[in-house]
């Protein structure tokens, strides 16, 4: 690898905004401000508005689609059975 042309690859802490649920993962991203983790550690923070932990498909709160394909659309349409 060329030296001085890739970003810097440390660990942060990502903040989901919408339910307060924080982990500690590798980024290049870059944040003026920092947290304590559980560790010890002083990690940059980097503030999310979705996570797994707020996201309905992880939590079980999506809504299923009732809509039916194209063969069910043409037979409701005509009234067929």
């Amino acid at each position: 690898m060329k030296k001085g042309i890739h970003p810097e690859y440390r660990k942060v802490v990502f903040l989901d905004t919408s339910s307060d649920y924080k982990f500690l993962s590798g980024s290049t991203r870059t944040s003026n401000e920092t947290i304590e983790w559980e560790d010890g550690n002083t990690y940059p923070l980097i503030r999310v508005e979705i996570s797994s932990a707020s996201h309905p498909f992880y939590t079980g709160k999506q809504k299923a689609d009732t809509v039916g394909g194209r063969v069910d659309r043409f037979k409701k349409k005509y009234n067929m059975k």
